[in-house]
């Protein structure tokens, strides 16, 4: 996911995020045989084939960066990283005349783990990161009208609606990352760690030769 974040993790008390890796990919590619989740986030089911050619341009894109949100109760830990995998959050970079503005997507597919804080947190160390690190003053979300819980949770994170696009059923709500705002942010996740991906994987005991 945008060589940037490739080798990162963000870790909150809920969730960590890591880079989106071929290893993800069958349980990635089972969520989106959803109709519900096809629905939520307007995208085309892929055969196995096409969901690793997306993971592999997730990685070279400049202007998408994603995780894989897991669960950090989980992880690191003894069990199969792609068994710790609740949803992924994504920041793509929409206008090239405006590389401070970024769109946010959060997809919580385990149904088991909605309505427990999950997305938000994800989404609030997503933002973080990306007006830490990428230079984001401004973001927006786009979601369907009828996703009331993700519209919700996203003005909890202090965004505000600004339109309704009734042909495509969607909502935009939109956040500027002023000095306030800005501070409310990294308040909201100062108990971030950010960490390297390739240290915190490595298999649980097993002795360096």
């Amino acid at each position: 996911a945008m060589k940037i974040n490739q080798d990162t993790v963000l870790r909150g008390k809920k969730v960590a995020l890591v880079p989106y890796t071929a290893a993800h990919v069958p349980r990635y590619h089972k969520w989106m045989q959803s109709e519900e989740l096809q629905r939520l986030t307007a995208s085309e089911p892929l055969n196995l084939e096409q969901e690793y050619e997306m993971q592999r341009s997730w990685r070279e894109d400049a202007d998408k960066c994603t995780f894989i949100v897991l669960d950090a109760a989980r992880w690191p830990g003894q069990v199969e990283e792609e068994s710790c995998m609740v949803g992924d959050v994504n920041l793509f970079l929409t206008n090239a005349e405006d590389p401070t503005l970024g769109e946010v997507e959060i997809m919580i597919a385990e149904p088991c783990y909605r309505g427990r804080g999950f997305g938000k947190e994800a989404t609030l160390l997503m933002m973080a990161y990306a007006v830490r690190t990428l230079g984001i003053t401004k973001f927006e979300a786009k979601i369907g009208q009828e996703n009331e819980a993700s519209i919700c949770m996203f003005k909890k994170l202090h965004f505000k609606e600004v339109a309704v696009n009734s042909v495509f059923q969607e909502v935009t709500l939109k956040m500027d990352v002023g000095d306030q705002e800005r501070q409310w942010l990294l308040e909201q996740t100062n108990h971030m760690e950010e960490k390297s991906y390739t240290e915190l994987k490595r298999p649980v005991g097993v002795l360096e030769t």
